[in-house]
């Protein structure tokens, strides 16, 4: 097993196998290895003497993306990956809060970052005559580069900014070397297989579970320049993909269009990423014909929990040594859930807390440029997540939502991601969003947003009916507000920004039942 992303980059600069593929060009290892080097030898005659050299990507997934990261490992400087999603001050504020000296972007982004103060960076367009010469004449040697060490930074990963902004975790070396080498010998990677990454390589999925394992192994690296779910299927047998990272809703996505007969004619093995539901796992494995292994993880990595065999539908498995559920107010381990005869939790205010790892921060290095945000995590010596779970009496762990995901109905606590893994039991919801709006008098009023599969319908009586067959169902985990969207709003890894549902409110154009509040009708 390789200790650096830079030994690996040595080891396939060998290599005349395919390394990496985007749409109908092709590159081996050996090419590709030798353009990171180019690259890096540029980089580095721009390097402030006084201060490590901070590289900013602001790519969707191209080959240019690639060779940017990989300079980085070649070259030993740190990459930066900067949100293609995020737009004006924001933007401006993550490069400069990641000190990048060089911002290396496109022409197709180059014009998000008019007029924005970006700290000093120099502003290359890779797409320019001028880059292309620079890189054209540079040695192409992966020799030569001061030499990276286990624990330095790798690369810079701003957090999906679910719950906030995002904060710049330090991803050590490691963690990726780790991260590629754990994947492909669980899957038996090598040569012969195609990794197919359409998460965006700015992000900690892409990044461990996409390019990693392809590296470790030798595969090919597909690239689609974004997610699509129409194009998924074109995209796995074209490439001959063997193998797919995910992360937040795609499996969903791609779900939600209409199966055809010859789906599952296809190469693919193995679908690995996690915040899938158990439904979506076990319909995307039966009509891809694939194994789904959904795991759980962040991008900070300090709290590990891994699915075994014998896990139950809804838990995301057995966590790591040192990883339990805490009440933040108490600093006390929460006891486990107490569960009836019809399923119900019937302690849920007793037995969710935060997921910490109580043994310090793992594998946590900090966030980058924010002592205040990474004190917070570390609290008490402790690694606070800011993910609300509870365990079962065997150890099993459930999510419950992030923290601000508690709601307080009629004097009752609820838990939003129980009732949302509830939801998606109805075979026409694709997507279920559960979140508190102001109640008029005290507490909250519980309002979902619904997303329905395509082709799908749903009526008013049809969800009454639905919801009082669920024998799981808390009375005041009825949905008072349903509103029936299109979309949802999404980071760029596919998470459900609930922030921008709640402001919104019931103040929408989009379809909305309401149900009176003692009440089991809706009405539009």
């Amino acid at each position: 097993m390789a200790d650096t992303v830079q030994q690996w980059v040595h080891a396939l600069a060998q290599n005349d196998d395919t390394g990496l593929a985007f749409e109908d060009r092709q590159w081996s290892w050996r090419e590709t290895a030798g353009d990171a080097a180019a690259r890096a030898r540029v980089l580095a005659g721009w390097a402030a003497p006084d201060r490590p050299l901070h590289v900013g990507v602001l790519m969707e997934n191209t080959p240019e993306l690639v060779r940017a990261l990989l300079a980085g490992a070649v070259g030993a400087h740190v990459s930066v990956g900067i949100n293609a999603t995020r737009r004006g001050e924001a933007l401006a504020a993550d490069v400069r809060r990641a000190d990048c000296q060089v911002l290396l972007t496109d022409t197709e982004h180059l014009p998000l970052l008019d007029g924005l103060d970006l700290g000093g960076a120099r502003l290359v367009d890779t797409d320019s005559a001028a880059w292309k010469q620079l890189v054209g004449a540079a040695d192409r040697s992966v020799e030569g580069f001061p030499e990276v060490s286990t624990m330095d930074t790798f690369m810079l990963i701003f957090t999906s900014g679910t719950s906030g902004e995002p904060k710049a975790v330090q991803v050590a070396n490691f963690m990726v070397a780790m991260s590629g080498s754990v994947l492909a010998d669980k899957y038996a990677l090598g040569a012969e297989d195609v990794c197919y990454c359409a998460m965006p390589l700015f992000h900690s999925n892409a990044v461990m579970a996409g390019l990693a394992p392809a590296l470790a192994s030798g595969a090919t690296l597909a690239l689609a320049r974004r997610f699509s779910a129409t194009a998924f299927l074109d995209d796995v047998r074209r490439f001959g993909a063997t193998y797919l990272n995910y992360v937040g809703k795609p499996l969903a996505y791609v779900l939600a269009t209409p199966e055809k007969p010859g789906d599952a004619d296809n190469p693919l093995r193995i679908a690995f990423g996690n915040e899938a539901s158990d439904r979506d796992i076990a319909e995307f494995g039966r009509r891809f014909g694939c194994r789904v292994d959904d795991g759980f993880g962040s991008t900070e990595t300090a709290v590990i929990i891994t699915r075994t065999e014998d896990t139950p539908l809804g838990s995301i498995g057995q966590p790591f040594d040192g990883v339990a559920v805490y009440d933040r107010e108490t600093r006390t381990e929460c006891p486990r859930a107490v569960v009836d005869e019809t399923g119900r939790v019937t302690n849920l205010e007793e037995c969710v807390g935060e997921l910490v790892n109580t043994q310090g921060a793992g594998f946590f290095a900090g966030y980058y440029n924010d002592e205040q945000a990474t004190a917070d995590r570390l609290d008490g010596g402790m690694y606070w997540s800011g993910d609300l779970a509870y365990r079962d009496a065997n150890g099993f762990v459930f999510l419950a939502g992030r923290t601000d995901d508690w709601l307080r109905v009629d004097g009752e606590n609820l838990a939003a991601a129980p009732i949302e893994a509830l939801l998606l039991r109805h075979p026409a919801i694709s997507q279920a969003a559960v979140y508190a709006v102001p109640d008029p008098n005290t507490g909250d009023q519980l309002m979902t947003t619904l997303v329905l599969r395509e082709e799908a319908s749903l009526k008013p009586t049809e969800l009454e009916t639905f919801l009082a067959e669920q024998p799981d169902l808390s009375p005041q985990a009825w949905p008072r507000f349903v509103r029936i969207a299109e979309t949802m709003p999404t980071t760029a890894t596919n998470k459900v920004l609930k922030r921008e549902l709640r402001a919104q409110g019931t103040d929408v154009d989009d379809p909305l039942w309401t149900r009176d509040e003692r009440g089991r009708s809706y009405r539009s």
